[in-house]
């Protein structure tokens, strides 16, 4: 039985909704598949008026590589946007550490993204010690890495995610990572820049003059998507298509707006 109160009350949060933050994997798409009709419902949001900002804390990819890929499966639009926690990484980065020597356990894209945005990358020892989603990861750089962290370098991550979505199994993420560092060095980062942390989210407000209750977020993953969106004061819209189930959100104690099977299923709402 659906309850009439509650339906108009989620229809009424999200009308004064102008901006919808999507999340990729587990949401948008499972390792680059697009899940179910995902172009017809992105078409339907942007139609409704609303701004598509894909908002993603895998750090692996520089933002044009995710363009790139967007375009390759359809899903990219003129005006859409592209946020990260890599962007969030530089900006910090840049923001308060202008000009430090910055080790990063990352990709060569994440390396070549931060270069092109003035961060002074180095192959060792250094004042900081960034990590990303290093899917290039060999243990010459995890020793590189824990060595600056001895040395005393800032630790700083793009993100906490334990697992990054796959089509058979979840796979580590820069979370998984922190863990391994962890029992290394007996070290955890000191600022993490992305997904739940509130930061993220302010520069996301500056930079399209809005409101948090004109930004929806939408995401699959209770503690950097959902969290992310709370700690932000945005509207957020679990959906069930990657990490999270019902089990899983009934014992995180969290509130969010609207549940979802997948996005696929907003055009009720819109």
């Amino acid at each position: 039985v659906i309850d009439k109160g509650k339906y108009m009350n989620i229809k009424d949060k999200i009308s004064k909704v102008k901006c919808f933050l999507l999340d990729l994997d587990g949401t948008v798409y499972l390792d680059g598949d697009l899940i179910g009709d995902m172009k017809n419902t992105l078409n339907k949001i942007r139609k409704s008026g609303r701004k598509i900002v894909y908002l993603t804390n895998n750090s692996s990819k520089s933002l044009d590589d995710y363009i790139v890929r967007l375009k390759n499966i359809g899903i990219w639009e003129e005006g859409d946007v592209m946020y990260s926690s890599a962007v969030a990484a530089y900006e910090y980065i840049n923001t308060y550490h202008k000009g430090k020597s910055v080790y990063v356990l990352g990709t060569e894209s994440l390396k070549r993204e931060l270069k092109a945005q003035g961060v002074n990358v180095v192959e060792d020892s250094a004042d900081i010690m960034l990590l990303g989603y290093d899917t290039e990861l060999t243990y010459d750089k995890l020793c590189k890495a824990c060595l600056c962290l001895r040395n005393g370098a800032l630790y700083v991550a793009t993100h906490p995610d334990v697992n990054c979505p796959g089509k058979v199994i979840p796979l580590p993420d820069a979370g998984s990572f922190m863990k391994l560092i962890e029992s290394s060095v007996g070290r955890l980062p000191d600022v993490i820049c992305g997904k739940p942390e509130k930061n993220m989210g302010d520069l996301i407000m500056d930079r399209f003059g809005l409101k948090g209750e004109e930004i929806i977020m939408v995401g699959d993953r209770l503690y950097t998507d959902i969290k992310f969106g709370i700690n932000s004061g945005f509207n957020t819209l679990l959906v069930l298509s990657g990490e999270t189930d019902m089990t899983m959100y009934n014992e995180s104690g969290l509130n969010v707006t609207l549940i979802l099977d997948s996005l696929n299923d907003i055009g009720e709402y819109l």
